[in-house]
């Protein structure tokens, strides 16, 4: 039976691309989905049931026999779970324990952000939930153990610790004491001394996880999931439980610190305003007129549009600000980086691949000190009337673009460290522009997991057919191409934006500012005007004059 849904190699490019739907889905609707209890009995028909969604839904993943083996599995990382060896990584339990039904029923609804598993709760109802989870109960003999009775092991939670900011305090002091940065870096960016040494419980190299994106934390950034994370300890990972060395209020406490840095992809505008100043621009990084400039959070994806194509990506988010004077504008890209990787092995670059994706640990070198970490913005070549642009990778031949690529490996050397490119479509090599016509200055700053990098530029250039011109008061589509060396980013393997525009505020033309006097000053005399009116001619004045009348006339008559 199991004959009839074997998969093959050929259809792998199908599934791949149906993994890298839930990558983006993943996390797109609030985690408040709590642990279910049991659910409905078990019973053959349940299970014989779940097994048909399960092959139809489940298998591309984790295989026939439910061993994390499926035909898209080479390509995930993570991997898929392996259903057989019983080990689970979300859980109430106790470390090494099974889930509950309860958990396993929560992670099936609502995914597990920074993988390939998706929300099912988006497409499979409750009751098709609670039959997957009867069938891949199947595979692993121990849920059929009383001895491994999981709703025996769970965890008690019994005083939680609200949020506050002397709870948050004590968290960081308990992550400090803890040494949570060891591993998760001072700042939780996933850059801790161990952070290039871990292995998952099959032997992979793992990455920490940076707990600033919230959006990627497993489990979900509710102080209340973290908590468990803590006390439970993700099985098959180095993430340890840490029930024995933190009371229940310390881990309360830490969680609530977890979910205090946890950050969001949401931005503050969907377009990149660029404020101008008076003076020289920036070219530290770490200068403090940065923060003056509006921020934009970018997001980014892998990139699939192409062979090779790549969804594994490091780099999922960059906050940019821009700021321009007379002459010149200058763009400060920031994004999160666990390792500095300064060094780019021309040698080690891979550029024949057996399939349309690249397999996530045996094509290329996932470490550091092999390729260059690296980022490029992009503009259009030209600007067009009307909404026509280039496409956002690499544009075209009639629609070229202007790529700024700043290098880290040449900022080591001592070389400029970036350069202006032209694109014509990602089946051409890209094309450095020729000396005369660089004019870009940039700098790089790497510090705790972080890279900060400014390119500056001048607005107007003699390259007008090569090169954006910043003009104020128009939008400028500016989109993001970034490489992560350590993770084996080189080429066309990478993440990148879609577009995004930046628009350069118009200083207010002194014209503006005398009109805008004669307005007020008009105003103030219409006002001025209408009190002196309301003096001399009070509402309902006609009324007032008959009642006058009326009385003088009453006067006169009792005078009589």
């Amino acid at each position: 039976m199991r004959g009839t849904h074997r998969i093959t190699k050929q259809s792998w490019t199908l599934t791949a691309a149906l993994c890298a739907l839930p990558i983006l889905l993943a996390g797109a609707l609030p985690g408040t989905l709590q642990a279910q209890g049991q659910g409905p009995p078990e019973t053959e028909q349940t299970i014989a049931e779940g097994r048909a969604i399960y092959f139809d839904r489940c298998v591309w993943c984790h295989g026939d026999e439910g061993a994390g083996d499926g035909p898209v599995a080479d390509f995930l990382d993570p991997r898929p779970r392996d259903f057989t060896v019983g080990m689970f990584k979300l859980r109430t339990t106790e470390s090494g324990e099974l889930p509950t039904d309860g958990d396993l029923f929560k992670a099936v609804s609502r995914g597990l952000s920074g993988t390939a598993m998706p929300r099912w709760e988006l497409t499979l109802s409750e009751a098709e939930r609670w039959k997957v989870i009867h069938f891949i109960k199947t595979f692993s003999p121990e849920f059929a153990d009383e001895e491994f009775d999981p709703e025996k092991k769970v965890v008690p939670a019994s005083n939680p610790v609200s949020s506050s900011p002397e709870s948050v305090a004590k968290g960081r002091e308990v992550f400090e004491k803890a040494k949570c940065w060891e591993c998760h870096g001072r700042e939780g960016r996933g850059d801790g001394q161990k952070s290039d040494t871990l292995e998952d419980g099959w032997g992979f190299k793992v990455r920490v996880r940076n707990l600033t994106r919230g959006w990627n934390v497993k489990g979900g950034t509710d102080p209340a999931d973290i908590f468990y994370r803590f006390s439970t300890g993700i099985n098959g990972t180095p993430m340890p439980s840490f029930r024995n060395t933190l009371n229940e209020e310390q881990r309360w406490h830490l969680a609530n610190y977890i979910a205090s840095i946890a950050g969001t992809k949401e931005s503050e505008d969907v377009v990149l305003k660029a404020r101008r100043i008076s003076g020289a621009l920036p070219d530290d990084p770490a200068d403090p007129r940065w923060a003056e400039a509006p921020l934009l959070r970018v997001p980014l994806t892998g990139q699939v549009l192409a062979k090779p194509r790549w969804q594994n990506i490091s780099v999922d988010l960059v906050e940019v600000r821009a700021l321009y004077n007379e002459r010149n504008i200058a763009f400060l890209v920031v994004w999160d980086d666990p390792f500095q990787d300064i060094v780019h092995k021309a040698g080690e670059e891979v550029t024949e691949f057996e399939f349309t994706y690249v397999k996530a640990f045996e094509e290329i070198p996932r470490a550091p000190d092999t390729f260059r970490d690296a980022i490029a913005l992009q503009f259009p070549a030209r600007m067009r009337d009307g909404a026509r642009k280039p496409h956002f990778f690499r544009g075209d031949a009639s629609n070229p673009v202007n790529l700024w690529m700043w290098q880290a490996d040449r900022q080591s050397a001592g070389t400029p460290p970036a350069r202006e490119y032209t694109a014509n479509g990602f089946k051409k090599p890209l094309a450095l522009q020729p000396e005369a016509d660089q004019a870009l200055r940039a700098k790089g700053q790497w510090e705790g997991g972080q890279w900060r990098v400014v390119m500056e530029r001048a607005r107007e250039t003699e390259n007008v057919r090569g090169d954006i011109q910043f003009e104020e008061g128009r939008l400028i589509p500016i989109a993001f191409n970034v490489w992560d060396g350590s993770n084996g980013e080189h080429g066309l393997i990478m993440s990148l934006s879609a577009w995004s525009f930046v628009a350069l505020e118009a200083p207010v033309p002194p014209a503006l500012y005398g009109w805008t006097v004669l307005v007020i000053l008009l105003v103030a005399g219409g006002q001025w005007w209408f009190v002196r009116f309301s003096r001399h001619h009070p509402a309902g004045g006609g009324e007032a004059e008959a009642e006058a009348g009326v009385k003088k006339s009453g006067r006169g008559n009792s005078s009589n």
